[in-house]
């Protein structure tokens, strides 16, 4: 109640607007708490991110020891890396389940909110894989190899693109240097991008479950949702706490505990299971460019559904593509668990069905919506 009347009383008014007397549908779900926990995601992994700097090294000849030096030398040093490591997955969750949200309560007609959220997920993405490089372990190694290769199959320009991005002839010491550079920096751009999200979240509004439009129906941010988060926030934290204190290593790859060794390739090269869906569309097409090119589409298709009209605001009310949909999830998890697996038979052949599902869900999530409005008329 202090803090309520220090923001209506000051000169702090965009401030209160922006979080204090913020108008909230009544009626949103927990499924909005994600939004808010990412935030404090973020926060987690800057946090843990800035304190690892202080002890690692970024030079191929000691990176790797200096990430043992922290398990093992600084205080709570294991800590900080688990919280780091795990806080990435549970970051990735919170994302696919965010958006997973939006494209089922149609938050994609705030188009801006919608498009910034697609290039915050971008830097992510990138952010995520500059950091999967820096412990030197045998799958940094080999996945930075193989991930930068793709490069290489942009005509024209593809080869000078890579030698730049690596330094050099091979990812090498210049390569790590880079790559830690980039990891410590595209953070606070998205943070800028972030930012800019939620001022164009708070210019357009929340949408809410039932798909309601207008504003006759609000409540103030502050204390109704800022409880809820904060509720959230200790369910996520029990989690969270758990993991790390008894399955700290439950979601990282064996081969990393190898130091890099760029003359023993491991079995089976895999990034981590955060990307795998994205991986698996990769693997699926033989052509070189063509894969690249479902990788990257497998992310920015996500853009196309600003064009997607509708008469109702949740797929409550379409129920053909409200089971498609939920098949969709599916299609993306059984994609994952085929990423994680060898390029042969059967998953070679699944990925490309799965693949082209993925793709067609795009397609028929639109039509079906904009067919299902036509027989209202």
């Amino acid at each position: 109640m202090i803090g309520y009347k220090l923001f209506r009383k000051s000169n702090l008014s965009q401030v209160n607007n922006f979080i204090v007397d913020l108008g909230s549908p009544s009626n949103i779900s927990y499924f909005w708490n994600f939004g808010s926990l990412l935030g404090f995601m973020m926060l987690i992994q800057l946090l843990t991110g800035l304190f690892l700097t202080f002890h690692y090294a970024a030079n191929v000849s000691v990176a790797f020891d200096s990430v043992i030096h922290i398990m093992r030398d600084v205080n709570n040093g294991w800590f900080i890396r688990y919280a780091h490591i795990n806080g990435a997955s549970f970051f990735f969750i919170f994302v696919y389940i965010h958006i997973g949200r939006g494209i089922f309560y149609f938050s994609f007609k705030k188009v801006m909110v919608w498009l910034s959220g697609i290039f915050i997920l971008l830097f992510l993405m990138m952010v995520a894989f500059m950091g999967y490089i820096l412990p030197w372990g045998q799958m940094s190694f080999w996945g930075a190899t193989v991930i930068t290769n793709l490069i290489s199959s942009i005509p024209e320009l593809g080869e000078i693109v890579v030698r730049w991005i690596w330094g050099g002839f091979s990812v090498s010491n210049a390569t790590l240097n880079r790559f830690f550079s980039f990891h410590f920096i595209f953070p606070f751009l998205i943070m800028f991008l972030i930012f800019i999200h939620l001022v164009f979240l708070h210019v357009y509004g929340s949408n809410n479950p039932l798909g309601l439009v207008g504003s006759y129906d609000k409540i103030f941010f502050y204390p109704y949702f800022v409880v809820k988060d904060f509720l959230g926030f200790s369910f996520f934290l029990v989690v969270f706490m758990s993991l790390i204190c008894f399955f700290p290593l439950i979601l990282v790859d064996s081969e990393n505990f190898i130091m890099a060794n760029s003359v023993v390739t491991p079995l089976h090269i895999q990034p981590e299971w955060y990307y795998l869906f994205s991986y698996a569309i990769l693997r699926s097409i033989p052509n070189k460019l063509g894969g690249v090119m479902a990788l990257f589409l497998s992310i920015l298709i996500l853009a196309v559904f600003a064009i997607c009209n509708s008469k109702f605001n949740s797929l409550m009310y379409y129920p053909v593509v409200d089971f498609i949909f939920y098949l969709f999830v599916s299609v993306i998890m059984m994609l994952m668990w085929i990423g994680a697996n060898q390029v042969e038979y059967p998953f070679y052949l699944l990925g490309q069905m799965l693949s082209f599902f993925f793709f067609f869900f795009f397609y028929m999530y639109i039509y079906l919506v904009s067919f299902w409005d036509s027989l209202l008329d």
